[in-house]
């Protein structure tokens, strides 16, 4: 792998991070899988739920808090007719991110970094 395609790769998932306020009203960074999904290669959810159940079942066997790095979330999203309609969603910490990178399909990551 060469710097420059591991640069555009951080640079991707840099551009798509958010930052929530917590209890505290500290700010903490997170990510949306949906737009996770696009950065690491996937065309459609439903394969992409697979990546994200199976580092879901990593973060367990790890004895660590899912709840702490995948929160499930629906949001809503105009339809062509200009009504709307609720999606799933996931919001991730980082190291949710590593794991469902981890745990995806191989030959999915760096797709979009060419």
């Amino acid at each position: 792998m060469d710097k420059l395609k591991i640069t555009r790769y951080k640079e991707s998932f840099d551009a798509i991070a958010n930052y929530i306020e917590n209890e505290q009203k500290d700010q903490v960074e997170i990510w949306f899988a949906r737009e996770l999904q696009t950065v690491l290669g996937y065309a459609r959810w439903e394969n992409f739920v697979v990546a994200i159940n199976r580092a879901i079942e990593s973060c367990k066997t790890m004895n660590i808090n899912v709840e702490d790095h995948f929160r499930e979330v629906t949001k809503m999203v105009a339809l062509g007719s200009g009504s709307q309609r609720e999606i799933s969603d996931f919001m991730l910490t980082r190291f949710a991110c590593y794991l469902i990178a981890q745990n995806g399909d191989p030959k999915k990551c760096w797709v979009n970094v060419e």
